[in-house]
């Protein structure tokens, strides 16, 4: 007798602080038999110790170790292994939750098993608190108004596109800082944008760190990001 596939669930687990884990995330965290997380090869999985307090003894682990380097490595060979094992446990009726930093399906490594396994599988995404959402409260600033275009620009672009993108919106989220914070920061001073902008790092956590940009120090850890606001709303240029 066959027994019927499990579902791969892609749960989003937040920025860092347990208790922003959503009641649904937490149920299927908890029930199920395996849990599934990415892990740099060189310490411990933050998505993990995001949620460590709410796992099971009994519960199976599979940690998939990505290195973190600034040089590309076979990514493809990483994600087709960790898809080929939570396949297995898929076809042998075992349903597999992959905890995801943040939101899955916002700049997530669980989009790479997503499309290697939900063609395969039932496959639910359930959504997380993501960081730029969570640097917004954290600050107590609001984000975005009315008809403003807000805009998510990934540090590691040129100085040019990220100026052009920042041009094209009211408001905006500098994201993936680390050792591009500089660069960064020097270009929003030319911009004459310093003033509206907050830093903002390991939000959620019991090290965070929120201020105006200006007196933000001159490194940045990955976990950080820069909220900008040169729309006309006064409620938020004003604060």
């Amino acid at each position: 007798m066959s027994v019927p596939p499990a579902t791969l669930y892609g749960l989003g687990v937040g920025p860092g602080d347990p208790e922003l884990l959503t009641l649904k995330a937490h149920r299927i965290l908890t029930s199920a038999p395996v849990v599934a997380y990415p892990k740099p090869d060189t310490g411990e999985s933050f998505a993990r110790s995001i949620v460590a307090g709410y796992l099971r003894k009994e519960q199976e682990e599979i940690a998939i170790e990505v290195p973190m380097r600034v040089e590309r490595f076979p990514a493809a060979e990483v994600y087709e292994a960790a898809a080929k094992r939570i396949a297995a446990d898929l076809k042998a009726g075992r349903d597999v939750a992959v905890l995801c930093e943040g939101d899955p399906f916002f700049y997530g490594s669980f989009m790479y098993l997503f499309e290697r396994l939900a063609s395969k599988f039932p496959t639910e995404i359930v959504p997380g608190v993501s960081s730029v959402m969570a640097a917004g409260a954290a600050s107590a600033r609001p984000i975005a108004a009315r008809n403003d275009v807000f805009t998510v620009i990934p540090a590691p672009l040129e100085d040019r596109e990220i100026a052009t993108r920042i041009a094209l919106s009211e408001a905006f989220a500098i994201i993936k800082l680390g050792r591009h914070f500089m660069r960064v920061k020097t270009l929003i001073e030319t911009l004459r944008l310093t003033g509206s902008c907050r830093y903002c790092e390991r939000v959620s956590l019991a090290e965070e760190r929120v201020m105006p940009l200006a007196e933000a120090s001159d490194t940045a850890p990955y976990f950080s990001m820069i909220l900008g606001y040169r729309g006309a709303e006064k409620a938020i240029r004003g604060r």
